[in-house]
């Protein structure tokens, strides 16, 4: 008889963003009349740049002859886009990364989840409390998490390091020892940033104990505030603990075109392995690569017309984010996030809880936001609200959780 991972079966539930949805389709059937704004899911709205647009028509027109036909590509990304990543968004910071030390794949949330396949089941994770569901959910699934206990949201052998207002929704350095530790900066769902002396902590302690950080940047972009680092690797000492990936989702609206990458340095070894050469090993077999088309339409956010179009849509989304902030703190929220970040994360009045306060809105703004308990036991009593929708929408959304709350 075929068997089963029963991994899964421990998994609490369904997917956050699954049971928003569940929960949001149940609500606009039952009141058809109703117009739901969706400042949810972070999803953006903005078109592709026009530079994207008009670089990937070209790679389908070349695709159209035998001269310029793509088959399969390198598992690992085009030479031409992993140059432009290696020159623009690390040379640039100065930062050495060589284009061989860069994978392309189809989205920060695949990798982040995949890398699992070079650690051991018996490595200790760490994960900041709340936190991205995907870092949770796929280390349960490959049984590196234990047992879930419904009583305090945890798993058994992941070590939460809580992220509150107490102390600026940044995590401490765990007492104990673990061995892969997941930091995402600027940070989804908070919106906090890491400060250089709060990552030169992390680096010495991932090489003091031969941990290796997995830092999640698909955000760094938005960061406004000229002392907050980029990328890890402007720590020294990072290239020998860390991982790093990004993404062109939130960064050049490629959500449904899906474009991303991570970076694993040639100095980053364990037992002995290279595992950067790993990483290879597992794309090769497990992926075909990003699409020639695609990759194409990435390496055009990197031209200078590219570049001044992707940065007028994340101004857009900045300016979203300042509504919002600045809407709910009037409407006395006390609200943290919205500048470094595209995600606004807002305490629940009078005790409320995360779903409470989620339905409330839903039902009596007409808004959807996304409850914080979703991201952990850390998030209940917070909501998360995305500034990737229409700016139109966004204030229109502001007015009526004010309304709602007057």
């Amino acid at each position: 008889m075929a068997t089963i991972n029963e991994n899964y079966l421990k998994l609490p539930g369904s997917y956050l963003f699954s049971e928003i949805a569940r929960r949001v389709a149940a609500y606009a059937k039952a009141n058809p009349d109703k117009s739901l704004i969706k400042l949810g899911i972070g999803d953006v709205t903005r078109p592709l740049a026009p530079a994207v647009t008009e670089a990937m028509h070209k790679a389908v027109d070349e695709m159209a002859t035998g001269a310029g036909f793509h088959g399969y590509g390198p598992e690992q990304g085009y030479e031409f886009l992993r140059q432009a990543i290696a020159q623009h968004d690390y040379a640039a910071r100065g930062v050495t990364i060589a284009p061989d030390e860069i994978f392309v794949s189809d989205g920060a949330k695949s990798d982040c989840g995949n890398i699992g396949d070079i650690f051991g089941v018996d490595n200790v994770v760490a994960v900041c409390d709340p936190v991205y569901p995907v870092y949770v959910d796929t280390n349960a699934m490959a049984g590196r998490a234990g047992d879930y206990d419904e009583a305090s949201q945890h798993w058994s052998k992941l070590v939460y390091m809580p992220c509150t207002a107490e102390n600026g929704f940044s995590p401490a350095i765990p007492e104990e020892k673990v061995d892969l530790i997941y930091l995402c900066f600027p940070n989804n769902p908070t919106g906090a940033v890491a400060s250089r002396e709060q990552l030169e902590a992390w680096v010495a302690y991932a090489n003091e104990n031969d941990a290796v950080i997995l830092y999640d940047s698909a955000y760094e972009a938005f960061i406004t505030q000229g002392d907050v680092p980029h990328t890890i690797f402007e720590i020294e000492g990072a290239k020998t603990c860390a991982i790093e990936f990004r993404s062109f989702s939130k960064t050049a609206g490629f959500t449904g075109t899906r474009c991303a990458y991570t970076v694993v340095p040639k100095e980053l070894v364990r037992g002995g392995a290279s595992l950067n050469s790993l990483w290879n090993r597992r794309q090769c077999t497990k992926f075909n690569g990003v699409p020639y088309v695609v990759q194409r339409g990435a390496e055009a956010v990197y031209s200078p017309e590219g570049q001044a179009q992707v940065k007028e849509t994340i101004a857009y989304y900045q300016r979203n984010a300042q509504v919002i902030r600045e809407g709910l703190t009037k409407a006395g929220l006390t609200v943290s996030g919205g500048v470094n970040a595209p995600y606004i994360w807002v305490k629940t009045p009078e005790g409320m809880g995360s779903w409470e306060f989620f339905d409330l809105l839903l039902e009596k703004a007409n808004v959807v936001t996304t409850p914080g308990a979703g991201f952990g036991p850390s998030g209940e009593g917070y909501i998360r609200v995305t500034a990737f929708g229409d700016a139109q929408a966004t204030q229109e959304a502001v007015a009526r959780i004010v309304s709602v709350l007057g």
